[in-house]
């Protein structure tokens, strides 16, 4: 499918290689619904999965994986579900940002906002963020799966497609690495 832009030229979908991350010492790929979900988004939409993962919460274990996607130019994205919340085992927000080059700092600001009309004031324990390292765009979000169903559908799915006027987070990607 393809859109016309502002300046009549036809757009199509640019499709996007996705690693999908499951912070969890608890789910198994049976019972991991949020990184389901993502996979399930992500493919709907014309993306191909990358990589998928289950990992426990421990931030040198993420930062591994995370680290491995981000060394490889295959990987455009990552998105991590879990471990964002503020209990003594949520590392994801540590892990990931020392690796960040980078951060988006709207990202988790709208990402709250958003989740205020759902669950009201328990957004504010969430501490979504997004950033880029190395050209590659990761995204962290909350362990449950009505938070992954938010972020991919009201944030993700629109600047992660290259169609998206009056821009995207595609746009910018062969500018990532510049110097």
């Amino acid at each position: 499918m393809s859109t016309t832009d502002n300046t009549g030229m036809q757009r199509a979908l640019i499709p996007l290689n996705i690693a999908v991350m499951t912070v969890s010492d608890s789910r198994t790929e049976e019972t991991d619904t949020s990184g389901q979900l993502l996979v399930s988004r992500l493919t709907e939409t014309g993306h191909s999965l990358a990589e998928k993962t289950i990992v426990p919460d421990d931030i040198y274990q993420i930062r591994a994986v995370a680290s491995r996607w981000i060394a490889d130019p295959q990987v455009h994205i990552i998105i991590t579900t879990g471990g964002t919340g503020l209990t003594g085992r949520d590392g994801t927000p540590e892990a990931i940002s020392p690796l960040l080059d980078k951060r988006i700092e709207g990202f988790g600001e709208i990402f709250r906002a958003l989740s205020f009309d759902e669950i009201r004031t328990s957004s504010l324990q969430s501490r979504a963020l997004a950033g880029v390292a190395n050209g590659t765009y990761i995204f962290c979000l909350p362990g449950s799966t009505g938070a992954c169903r938010t972020a991919w559908d009201s944030l993700l799915r629109d600047q992660l497609d290259y169609r998206t006027r009056p821009c995207n987070l595609v746009d910018l990607m062969p500018r990532l690495q510049e110097t």
